[in-house]
């Protein structure tokens, strides 16, 4: 056997570059006690938390390979849960930065998140249509609801009752009763998708948006309130006709599916529409937490507020209008309207003011601050977050932008990237700007306003650097200043491409002019100071017959390659520029291309997803790669190696060894197309530059990396994926109905069955050698050493039935149903044996009954018809009745020492309350007599 080549593995070091995705939401999240300060927001597969009033990036909730889809707070400001691409929700604890529990019951992406006032469930809806209700304190999932038949968009828990309120874009929103579990009304009144939904005035008004400028405003009456209230009360409840709406006369406009039943809990009627100015469909809507203010936005750069009035509010309107209803009316000598006074929804529901953002919202959140302003956070299109203050007290309220922050990044994606000759800087030049970066601090040294670039290099030195912009310029800039020092029209169409000359005196250009134009460095006198400047003088001209896309020098400056439109690379000699080869065999045109450290070899990459590799010698193609899945938008090869790296629009960065033609490794991070990447001088590092506007830094480990194990790792991978796609195991006797169960069949749950299936395997192999040993013991007449398994001594010298319990509590609290129901029936007898024994003694009496009640549901059939097992059942019976009442005796016991604690503390406060004042007041008293007295010695 021959020697296997060594590589080493390039892993992911950093990303930068990125503000905020514009993928999910942005939320305030209360951290270090202050609320309204920080906001969570997504970047990519992370959350970043960024100080709004520094501009600073204060904590990353890491996230593993799927981009983020959802985001929400709960109530008590400590955790956060995060809703991913594939289906996985993750709640990170805001203070350790660290992800405590894990979901997985989706199989798309999570689309809508809620937690319920207190922050003991949550509520996730995808776009594979379903809703699941989460346990975030015993870890799992309660159960799944079906009924939409498209996108969820927003849902809602209602506080008081134990309701859920969901909107899809199938264009309903669905009441479900959460005791019951199934969907008892319908409201079908949008022509199209309902967008988003608020529930405004303590839960008695429903307002949702759709693809119109019209916000649908729905009044709610709970039935058993009006049953049990009054008749006068039950009107009031219902809120007053409201004649300034639009009413709902059409007949399409249906409220209800199936009138009888659904009354007996809800009763929705719609009252009329707010307008909004947008005339778009609604992005997002929603109120801030106290439901005092509700804002919406379009697909465009401006976001609505409107202020809430409470009842006391809307009495004192009321009144108000009775008292100039009565003076008008005794002017006029008619009778007093008591009945004709009536708030319209316009009144209720006022417009406070517009804010128009820089650019295009994704998505916003609100926070009423102690002092009476409201934030505004607003997640814009461009990699920019702003936050606005209102102030409410304000005649007439104007929003005013408090904060902006952008210098973390680009507004638009990233076109060219340069590595500084130290390897120490990064240049990234985009549409708008060019940023040089910090590759050690990840920090933005300098920003430069330029044209939209589409190539550059830094000038040998590092202490300027060159762009090439689409409307074919060159722009040189200076770095120790950060100015532009000067432009010059370089090419009629754009400058595709740039190269610097290995002797390092000039650089060639290509471009959409059919030009190949030659320039050297010089210093010329500056107009401004005494000393000179570095400046670009145009040598000599290569005209083509189609347009340049790529220019390459070879090492020893002897040969020029260029990639034309016509789908071929000419290579010319570069003294007398006469034409050398032509490289033909691509089917569409080669965007990026390469030459190798010693000249031997030139690879070329296209948009036909193939690399060739050619010598230069010759000009004979080597081999075809097919190398990515869509258009190869950058090569280049590793300093002083012939292995090299492309980019590609399927959002992969693919090695590969241009010498035994195989693909060594793929770097994998980037979730959009990849515009551009750079290798580091020393080959140490790559950066590179994605549609999903970050910027990832990639750097090569000691670590070597063999072909065969990388091979089995990818193969792995695709099993794993292949299992999580495979059909979810179908409970017996289960309906396929309304509701599920709320988790799904994936590689964790399927280790978990198997690890379970061992520790019994293991439970039966010790049991059956304690057998033989005790009948040999027996036998011999003495006692025999007993051998100890190993895993058993690993684990403290345990018994074996300890041992099982050991692994069944390590198996996660939101896969335990999916794992026991994957796990083959020849395993549960012997598992509820050991329920009995565990039981008996006490332990996990809570996690074993879930466990014991859910094995029963599923395998019941199969239990009841197994005489072997009856007996089992009855000291079960016996056994869980009797620990679950002692489990409830503590609970209830501990409920009651904690209230009587509550109490005291209370009491104790209101004395130092009191006290306090009374010190206060005392303190106060003593102050203004010494005033009193060095006012009477000055006179």
């Amino acid at each position: 056997m021959g020697l296997t080549r060594q590589y080493l593995r390039y892993e992911p070091a950093a990303l930068f570059g990125l503000v905020a995705s514009a993928r999910a939401g942005v939320a305030f999240v209360a951290l270090r006690g202050e609320r309204g300060r920080y906001v969570a927001v997504p970047a990519c597969e992370h959350v970043f938390v960024w100080d709004t009033r520094k501009g600073e990036k204060v904590l990353i909730l890491k996230g593993l390979k799927q981009q983020v889809s959802c985001l929400c707070p709960s109530p008590d400001g400590l955790h956060l849960a995060v809703g991913y691409e594939d289906g996985a929700i993750r709640v990170f604890n805001l203070l350790s930065g660290e992800s405590t529990i894990t979901f997985n019951g989706h199989r798309a992406a999570v689309t809508a998140l809620q937690y319920d006032h207190l922050g003991g469930r949550l509520v996730s809806g995808s776009k594979d249509t379903e809703v699941i209700v989460w346990d975030v304190i015993n870890e799992s999932g309660l159960y799944r609801l079906r009924g939409h038949k498209d996108v969820i968009t927003q849902v809602l828990f209602l506080k008081e009752k134990n309701l859920l309120v969901t909107c899809a874009k199938d264009t309903l929103v669905k009441w479900w009763d959460l005791d019951t579990q199934h969907c008892f009304k319908t409201l079908v009144g949008h022509r199209a998708e309902v967008w988003g939904m608020a529930l405004l005035s303590k839960e008695k008004r429903l307002i949702t948006g759709s693809a119109d400028s019209e916000l649908r405003v729905w009044d709610l009456t709970y039935i058993q309130e009006v049953k049990d209230s009054d008749e006068p009360e039950s009107k009031k409840s219902k809120g007053p006709s409201l004649p300034g709406a639009e009413e709902n006369t059409e007949e399409d406009e249906t409220l209800e599916l199936d009138e009888h039943p659904e009354e007996r809990i809800v009763k929705c009627s719609k009252v009329g529409s707010v307008m909004r100015e947008g005339r778009d469909r609604v992005v997002t809507l929603g109120t801030d937490r106290l439901g005092k203010f509700l804002a919406c936005h379009g697909t465009d750069a401006v976001l609505e507020v409107f202020s809430i009035l409470s009842e006391e509010e809307i009495q004192k309107k009321l009144e108000k209008k009775m008292k100039k209803a009565r003076k008008k009316a005794k002017q006029n000598s008619e009778e007093e309207p008591e009945r004709s006074v009536e708030l319209s929804l316009q009144e209720e529901i006022q417009r406070v003011t517009n804010v128009k953002a820089s650019s295009k919202i994704k998505s916003f959140d609100l926070i009423l601050s102690p002092k009476g302003e409201l934030k505004m956070v607003l997640l814009l299109q461009n990699n920019v977050i702003e936050l606005y203050n209102l102030d409410l007290s304000a005649q007439v309220p104007q929003a005013v932008r408090v904060s902006r922050i952008t210098i973390g990044g680009h507004r638009s994606d990233v076109r060219t990237l340069a590595f500084s000759s130290d390897n120490i800087a990064i240049l990234s030049a985009a549409a708008e700007s060019v940023k040089i970066w910090n590759r050690s601090t990840l920090q933005c040294i300098r920003t430069m306003e330029c044209e939209y670039a589409l190539c550059s290099l830094f000038v040998p030195g590092d202490r300027q650097v060159i762009i090439g912009t689409k409307t074919g310029k060159l722009q040189l800039y200076d770095l120790a200043s950060g100015s532009l020092i000067e432009t010059l029209d370089a090419h009629d169409g754009a400058v595709w491409s740039i190269a610097l000359s290995p002797d390092q005196h000039g650089f060639v250009t290509g471009g959409a002019d059919k030009c190949v134009k030659f320039w050297e460095f010089e210093l010329v006198k500056d107009e401004n100071s005494v000393q000179k400047r570095l400046s670009m003088k145009h040598l000599r001209v290569l005209q083509l017959d189609e347009d340049v896309l790529c220019v390459r020098y070879s090492p020893n400056q002897k040969l020029l390659a260029v990639s034309l439109l016509d789908c071929t690379v000419k290579v010319f000699y570069v003294d007398t520029l006469k034409f050398f080869l032509s490289l033909y065999g691509h089917k569409l045109p080669v965007l990026c291309m390469d030459i190798c450290y010693d000249g031997t070899l030139i690879a070329t990459g296209s948009a036909d997803r193939n690399v060739k590799i050619w010598g230069l010698d010759f000009g004979d193609c080597h081999r075809s790669l097919f190398a990515h899945d869509d258009s190869v938008m950058y090569l280049q090869f590793v300093p002083k190696s012939h292995l090299f790296f492309t980019a590609g629009k399927d959002s992969k960065i693919k090695q590969w060894d241009a010498d035994k033609f195989e693909h060594i490794q793929t770097l994998e991070g980037h979730h959009h197309e990849v515009w551009c990447l750079a290798l580091s001088p020393n080959g140490d590092y790559v950066v590179s530059a994605s549609h999903d506007k970050s910027l990832r830094l990639w750097e090569r480990t000691r670590e070597p990396l063999i072909l065969e194990e990388e091979r089995e790792m990818q193969r792995e991978a695709e099993y794993e994926e292949s299992v999580a796609k495979e059909e979810q195991p179908v409970v017996a006797g289960e309906r396929q109905g309304e509701t599920g169960l709320a988790g799904k069949k994936t590689i964790e749950t399927i280790k978990a069955a198997e690890r379970i299936m061992e520790a019994i395997e293991l439970y039966r192999e010790e049991m059956a050698k304690l057998k033989e040993h005790n009948a040999i013991c027996k036998a011999a007449g003495k006692e025999v050493p007993f051998p100890v398994n190993p895993i058993l001594r690993a684990y403290g010298n345990i018994t074996p039935s300890a041992y099982v319990l050991e692994v069944f509590k390590k198996v996660k609290s939101s896969e335990l149903e999916e794992s026991l129901l994957v796990l083959p029936f020849s395993y549960v007898p012997d598992l509820l044996r050991l329920f009995n024994e565990y039981i008996q003694l006490g332990s996990d009496v809570e996690l074993l009954c879930r466990a014991l009640l859910f094995l029963l549901k599923i395998h019941f059939g199969q239990i009841t018809s197994n005489q072997m097992l009856v007996t089992v059942i009855e000291n079960l019976k016996k056994t869980t009745i009797s620990r679950v009442s002692e489990a409830r005796d503590v609970l209830g016991f501990n409920m009651a020492g904690l209230q009587f604690l509550k109490r005291e503390i209370e009491a104790r406060d209101e004395v130092t309350f009191f006290a306090d004042a009374t010190e206060r007041f005392e303190e106060k008293k003593r102050k203004r007599k010494k005033k009193e007295k060095m006012v009477l010695a000055v006179l």
